[in-house]
Parts: structure tokens; C-alpha cells; sequence
């Protein structure tokens, strides 16, 4: 269990670092690097108290010890400097193992300020090297900051859904366990957890004997093609005790080197992202694919042993593309290895990525004896599908996973598993799922009465409409024909009319551009503006005739589809979420494959029908652009009046600077707000705050009391600095970080809710921009905001002016549940027609 003082000390090193090194990931590598530095240093200690002699840091190493780093007397520059020599060199010391080499390759220090390094150096001392299960709960906290991991698309999978899993497979002692693509080693600490639970005597006392924990360990094994994951999997696991820990940097999918090697339980959760021109495989494949999640399931199906079982994290292509590969793929799992497939909520992944998910089972010996396939569906997982990811009370995994091992079981007793009760699951014989070639994995397709609702014949969007129309249908015109010049920009996100505003003649727009016509779609397909919800209806066009953006598909409906119900089809959920994880290419050139829009299959019901639904829907979008908009657009304005005085914020407001808290104690507990604890919104939050302990406690002006104004001093970001959050009485004992000021108005004449709104306009934040370092200012201090010049309007035009903006802000919040209501009113319609094909 994570300790607080554990935690605060890992925060208090982010704090640290985030001003020089911005990106999470490398936060979470400097951290690491610092602590197995330190770490080598105390087992050093350690052996020379029992009597034996340093070898981490000895001979001409020596000079690098942890000791030599903490001495009082070092300079800044001294410090900096032998501290990069140190961990720069360490990989060539002939003093350590090669788990320690390959854990400091190619580190560096990324930054050149001595201050920041002897903090973070002062806090990574109060760590030390215990042999405890704290560290590697630490480690595994440590860990948690990080989402998306680069751009293949790798994102951290939940613990709870990684835990749910693992209890599903069971683990056990003597069996070999495999990630292929391990990230940060989650599945197989997991993994090991479950097996140290699952060997326990009655009194809680584990009873695996040396022996089989070193065996244990060995058939512990990951893989992964990032040099930085695998350091990062190597220290989680060592923290866990593993002291000779199995992981590899192999590109899984393209070296051959390891493809005899097999497995009894596979978890992954494998990137979803292939890059541009796809991946190119070695031969040994039984399916012919680019796609890395096609690949990946198929060498997990593949590497299994006769026995063997897997889960495996899947992107919502898997289960329905009607791309050949993923055809073949389906068609091999069904008849070879798959009793289950278990589809989760589209929000799993926030806020790293809204893409829809499902859990394939594989178990090769029962798949054998059965001939059905189980599909159950969790709506809730214990938190909400928001950004935050808040816990709630609704949770169906503790169900599903309840339901699942009696369906498995019965499987295994070679009994009918129709004759169970099954709330979450719905059981589909294999011959039903072959029935049509496609082998789709959509549960709801095979459910008893779905069938009506899907009255309408699913086609391809590529058979009812053209993509991508040839320029040469305007290759007569006169070049001096005008035609409207349509950049990305001007098309909205989420609305599905816009208007050019730009024109050239024929003879200007060159071949690098896309062509298209009056009642043409526009969808957008790069990131992030695929992601944003770029699409649009071509009307309005001068000559009929427009050309713009290389990174535009254009969809030209046939006389089957209306232009609007193709647009609410490229726009609807089912369609996005998938092709998210369909995207190629890397960092901000992902685009979604041509092959992907074109083979997408949607309902096509007659065209009075599509009338219909597009004029029911329409009415419903007409409400959500007009609460988007006044959501846009609203923002807090206070006309002054030349008849106010004109003040220094320093003569009605006083300022404090945080504190960093930085040393280790324990006693009086403290809520506290973080620069993360900084939203748009006015008020600060209460709740869900980080604690620290202090061993005595705080005056008055580092405690926060109702009418206090925080504002972020510093922060590595500029867009940050200088945003402020309006303090509400605590409801415990609450302080600030040291990358915050604190304002606390002392003026009888002053309202200080009238200047936490001030603070929030668009006037302040200009001036802001304007003053101490101009418009980079990348740290705000006491000083410039003492200096600032703002109004002082009389008490009652103070109170006036609040009652009107608070008037004003409950009626424009009131537009975003009416956004909500009216958006899920279009994916009712949509359903109608559509269901969960």
C-alpha cells in the first residue's frame, strides 16, 4: 500500500521537474534514474556493515558515490556537473550487472540548472533501499502519470482492468507468462501478485519456497520495441524483487529471433497504431496483415502452448473491420482459440483516448471442446467515462468476472453452458457466428430480437459514395474560372455547414489540392482535426466548384444516400472511435486510411427514411450549435468606468509564495492545491486534493481561508502563468504549493469575488501578457502583481456586477447539460437504424 509520505515525495520530484522538463515520460526517467543511483549507493552501505566491500561505487567509480553528491560543501555547478558525468558513465562500470547497465543506457541530464538538481536531489535522499514491497507500490505510483507513450499508439491500460484480467487467466506458479508488448511490465507485476495471493497458508504466510520464486521469476517474460519502456519495466520489477528480471527490447512483429519461444498465459494490451505503409512483418505470420493489432493477436494465438490462454486488449476494429485480415484473423480465433470476447466502455482509456475496447479470452484447450463463444458486455467499470475518471458506484466487472469463471467452468466439465443464467453474457454457438463469412464480434449482432433493428442492409460507404472525384471533370473550364478556396480552417467542428470565404481563379489552386462540388462531404482526415470533429457539407460554392486542403476526403453521395445522412454517418460514434485506432502514421501526421472510410459499413434505409432521420436530427443539432456557441463565445466582462479610482492590487491585497515542503515528517496532516489543481473554471476545488505531513504546524498565512486568490507563479508552461482559482471555505486544513501565490485582500472597500472574476476576464489576462518579462512572461511574482493597476468600483457596483456575471454563468453552464441531453437524443436516432452494428 502507498504510503503519504512515499507519494509526497514522488509529487514533490515531479514539482521539481516540470518547470525544466516538461514531458511526463522523461519526468518518470529522470526519477528513475535518480532513485536506482541512490538505491546502489544504500546496498553499498548495506554491504559494508555486514562486513563486505562496495562494488557499485568503487575504485575510480568512487567519486561518483551518493555521498560525495550530498556533501555540504559542493557548489551548485560541482554538483551538476559530477552528478551527468555520473550517470552518463555508469552503463561502462565494471562493478555492476547488466540489469544496472541497461537501466542507465543512454541516460542523461536534460537540463543545466544546479538549483533544481540539488532539490531534486535533496528529496530523491529521502528514499532508501529496503528490500520492501513500499518501493515497488511507489514505482507502480510513479508510473501512473504516465498516459500515452508515444505514437504508436501505446496508452497505460487501467490497473483495474489489468487486474480484472489477470484474476480471469489465474496465473499459476509453474507456468510461463508473456507480454509481447509490456510497456511498463503492469500485466506481469500484476500477474506475479496474483500468484503470490494465490500460494498463502491459512495465516496469510506465503508458501513458495526460495526455489520457486526464483523459478517464478525466470518464466516472468516481456518484450517491448522501446528502449525507454524497457528500462522502465526492468526498475518496476526489480522494486518487486525480481533481481535478474526477463525483459527484452524485440520488435515482436518484425524479428524473427524469438518465434520458437512460447507461452502458457499471454496478457497484452498491444499497440493500436501502425505506421504510414503499415508494418512489414517477417514470414513465419499465418495471417497476411500490415495492421499491428491484426499482428499482434495473431502471434499471441499463435505462441500459446497446447494449453496455453491469453487476454488481449483490442481495439473495436478487431471485432468487425470487413478488411480481409481482420476477416482471417476472426475466422482463425473462432474455430481455434477464442471462449470469450468482453466489450468495454468506450471511456476505458481517458483522457488518453476516447477509443472503444474489448477483452478477447483465447484458450486453446476449451475452445477445442466447445462450440460456442460467450459475449459479455460491461457498461460500467467504478468510474466515470469523463477525463477525470472519477470513481462511481456502478461496476459490472466484479459481476462479469463472477459469470464468466461459471461459464469457463462449465467448459470445463463439458456441459452445456446454454443451461446457465447469465445476466452480463450472452452465449452464441460458433456456426451462427460463421454463418454469413464475416465472423463478426459484436455481441449485440447476435442477439434475440436485435435483428429488427437492423431492417435496413448494412453497405459500404464506398459503394454509395465516390471518393475523391477526378480534377479532370473541371479540366474545360476557362482557367480564369472562379471557384471557392476551402482551407481546413473553415471548416467548423461538429457543425455540418460551413461557409468559404476565399476565392481564386481555376488557374491558381494547384494539383497538391483536393477538388470537389456543391453537396459534396468534407471529412477531415489528420489529426487532430479528424479527432475535433472537422467534417462538412459543401453548399454555397462560387461556379459550384471548390478545391482545398491535401488533407480533406471528399465523399460524393450516390442518388442512394443523402448528402446529410452520409455526413451524420462519417460524424456518428461508431465511425470515429474505430477509426482512431485505424490511424497511420507517427506524432502529428497520423491520418485515417482511405481503405478504412471506404470499407466502413453503415445502414442504408430508403431515402424518404434517411429525410426523416436527417430533419429529427438536424432539430436537435440546430440546439447543440447554439449552446456551443454561447459556451465559445461567453466571457466575463466588467465595463469600467472612468469614475473609478485606479489602484495598485498591492495596496487592497497582500501576497504569499508557497511552500515546496520538501522535508520529511510526519504528524499534521494538510490538504493541498497544485498548479493541477488549476481548471478554467472560477472556484477551487475542495475535494480530491493531495495531502502533506508536516511535523509541526503552519502559520495562518500559508493556511487558505475563504475569499483567497491563488494564481500559478511558474509552471514551464506560459499559458499557464498567471491563471487564478477563487478559494472557498476549506473543508480541512488546506495550504498551496510552491509554484503558486497566494492573494488575500485586507481592504474593507473591496469584494474579493468581484476581483476573482476580474482576475478571470480577458482584460487581465492581457495585462497579465503585458507586464515584468512581457509577453513570454514565464514567471509571475509578488512583485508584478503588487505593481498591477486595476479598478476599484464602490462596494455596491462591486456586488452589482458580481450578482449580474453570476446570473449570467448559470445560465450559460445550464447550455452544457442541454448539449448533453440533445447530443444523446442524436445517438437514439442513430441507434434506431444503426444498434451497435
Amino acid at each position: 500500500m502507498l504510503d503519504t509520505d512515499t507519494k509526497r515525495r514522488i509529487d514533490t520530484a515531479r514539482d521539481l521537474l516540470v518547470g525544466k522538463v516538461p514531458d511526463p515520460k522523461s519526468q518518470v526517467e529522470q526519477i528513475t534514474i535518480a532513485l536506482i543511483y541512490k538505491f546502489m549507493d544504500d546496498m553499498d552501505a548495506e554491504a559494508e556493515e555486514l562486513g563486505g566491500k562496495r562494488k557499485f561505487f568503487s575504485g575510480e567509480y568512487g567519486k561518483f558515490g551518493w555521498a560525495k553528491l550530498m556533501q555540504p560543501g559542493i557548489g551548485g555547478h560541482e554538483l551538476l556537473a559530477l552528478y551527468a558525468d555520473g550517470i552518463s558513465k555508469m552503463p561502462e562500470n565494471p562493478g555492476i550487472p547488466a540489469l544496472f547497465r541497461d537501466i542507465f543506457k543512454n541516460a542523461y541530464l536534460p537540463y543545466r540548472d544546479p538549483e533544481t538538481l540539488k532539490s531534486f536531489l535533496k528529496v530523491i535522499n529521502e528514499f532508501s533501499y529496503d528490500h520492501s514491497e513500499r518501493l515497488g507500490d511507489a514505482f507502480e505510483y510513479l508510473l501512473s502519470v504516465l498516459g500515452s507513450q508515444g505514437d504508436a499508439g501505446q496508452f497505460r491500460t487501467p490497473r483495474h482492468i489489468i487486474d480484472f484480467i489477470v484474476e480471469i487467466l489465474a496465473p499459476r506458479k509453474e507456468e510461463v507468462l508473456l507480454d509481447p508488448s509490456c510497456g511498463t511490465a503492469g500485466f506481469l507485476i500484476s500477474a506475479y501478485k496474483h500468484i503470490l495471493r494465490s500460494n498463502t497458508d491459512s495465516k496469510g504466510h506465503n508458501t513458495l519456497t526460495p526455489q520457486q520464486r526464483g523459478e517464478m521469476a525466470k518464466n516472468l517474460k516481456g518484450y517491448d520495441i522501446s528502449p525507454d519502456m524497457v528500462r522502465l519495466s526492468l526498475v518496476n520489477l526489480y522494486l518487486h524483487g525480481f533481481t535478474d528480471p526477463h525483459i527484452f527490447e524485440y520488435d515482436t512483429l518484425t524479428d524473427i529471433a524469438r518465434w520458437n519461444e512460447f507461452a502458457d498465459v499471454i496478457l497484452a494490451n498491444p499497440p493500436f497504431m501502425s505506421p504510414k505503409g503499415g508494418i512489414r512483418p517477417h514470414h513465419r505470420f499465418s495471417i497476411l496483415a500490415k495492421r499491428s493489432e491484426v499482428l499482434f493477436v495473431d502471434y499471441i494465438a499463435e505462441h500459446l502452448t497446447p494449453n496455453g490462454r491469453a487476454g488481449i486488449i483490442v481495439p473495436e476494429g478487431i471485432i468487425f473491420q470487413s478488411q480481409n485480415a481482420y476477416k482471417d484473423l476472426r475466422k482463425m480465433l473462432v474455430e481455434n482459440t477464442l471462449v470469450a470476447v468482453i466489450s468495454l466502455p468506450a471511456g476505458v482509456f481517458n483522457p488518453y483516448a476516447g477509443v472503444k475496447t474489448s477483452i478477447l479470452l483465447l484458450d486453446k484447450s476449451l475452445a477445442r471442446q466447445s462450440d460456442t463463444v460467450a459475449f459479455f458486455k460491461v457498461e460500467a467499470d467504478g468510474y466515470d467515462l469523463g477525463a477525470q475518471r472519477r470513481p462511481i458506484q456502478k461496476n459490472d466487472l466484479p459481476k462479469v468476472q463472477e459469470e464468466l469463471e461459471s461459464y469457463l467452468a462449465t467448459l470445463r466439465e463439458r456441459k452445456d453452458p446454454s443451461d446457465l443464467s447469465l445476466t452480463t453474457a450472452l452465449i452464441v454457438p460458433k456456426e451462427k457466428i460463421a454463418a454469413n463469412g464475416d465472423y463478426n464480434l459484436s455481441g449485440e449482432r447476435y442477439r434475440e430480437g436485435v435483428a429488427n433493428n437492423h431492417c435496413f442492409p448494412l453497405v459500404r460507404l464506398g459503394d454509395v459514395c465516390e471518393f475523391n472525384p477526378k480534377k479532370n471533370e473541371v479540366a474545360d473550364l476557362a482557367p480564369g474560372t472562379l471557384i471557392s478556396f476551402v482551407p481546413m480552417a473553415d471548416l467548423g467542428e461538429h457543425l455540418m455547414l460551413f461557409t468559404p470565404k476565399d476565392e481564386k481563379p481555376l488557374s491558381d489552386v494547384g494539383a497538391s489540392y483536393t477538388y470537389f462540388r456543391d453537396n459534396d462531404v468534407l471529412l477531415a482526415k489528420v489529426t487532430p482535426c479528424f479527432e475535433n470533429g472537422k467534417a462538412g457539407i459543401a453548399r454555397g460554392l462560387r461556379n459550384g466548384i471548390g478545391f482545398g486542403s491535401s488533407e480533406f476526403y471528399v465523399l460524393r453521395p450516390s442518388e442512394q444516400i443523402l448528402p446529410e445522412y452520409a455526413y451524420f454517418c462519417v460524424t456518428n460514434t461508431l465511425f470515429r472511435q474505430a477509426a482512431v485506432s485505424q490511424m497511420t502514421g507517427t506524432g502529428g501526421l497520423q491520418r485515417v486510411p482511405r481503405g478504412y472510410v471506404e470499407d466502413f459499413q453503415i445502414p442504408l434505409p430508403p431515402l424518404e427514411i434517411q429525410k426523416e432521420i436527417v430533419a429529427e436530427i438536424e432539430g436537435y443539432q440546430k440546439i447543440i450549435n447554439g449552446a456551443r456557441a454561447i459556451l465559445d463565445n461567453y466571457r466575463p466582462h466588467i465595463p469600467i468606468s472612468p469614475d473609478w479610482p485606479i489602484v495598485e492590487l498591492g495596496d487592497i491585497c497582500s501576497f504569499k509564495n508557497g511552500l515546496n515542503f520538501d522535508k520529511t515528517s510526519s504528524g499534521h496532516t494538510l490538504k493541498i492545491i497544485g498548479v493541477s489543481d488549476f481548471q478554467k473554471h472560477l472556484y477551487a476545488p475542495n475535494e480530491d486534493l493531495d495531502e502533506v505531513h508536516l511535523s509541526k504546524p503552519l502559520g495562518d498565512d500559508y493556511l487558505l481561508k475563504n475569499g483567497d486568490v491563488l494564481f500559478v507563479r511558474s509552471n514551464g508552461n506560459p499559458d499557464l502563468v498567471g491563471r487564478s482559482v477563487f478559494v472557498r471555505q476549506p473543508s480541512e486544513p488546506t495550504t498551496f504549493s510552491g509554484f503558486t501565490i497566494r492573494g488575500r485582500f485586507h481592504d474593507d472597500r473591496v469584494i474579493p469575488l468581484f476581483y476573482a472574476h476580474f482576475f478571470k476576464s480577458r482584460d487581465f489576462a492581457e495585462m497579465i501578457k503585458t507586464v515584468g518579462q512581457g509577453a513570454n512572461i514565464r514567471n509571475l511574482s509578488q512583485g508584478i502583481l503588487t505593481g498591477l493597476k486595476v479598478p476599484l468600483p464602490p462596494l455596491a457596483e462591486q456586488q452589482a456586477i458580481v450578482a449580474e456575471i453570476e446570473a449570467e454563468q448559470a445560465l450559460v453552464n445550464s447550455n452544457r447539460e442541454l448539449i448533453t441531453r440533445f447530443e444523446a437524443k442524436i445517438q437514439t436516432t442513430l441507434s434506431r437504424i444503426w444498434g451497435d452494428s
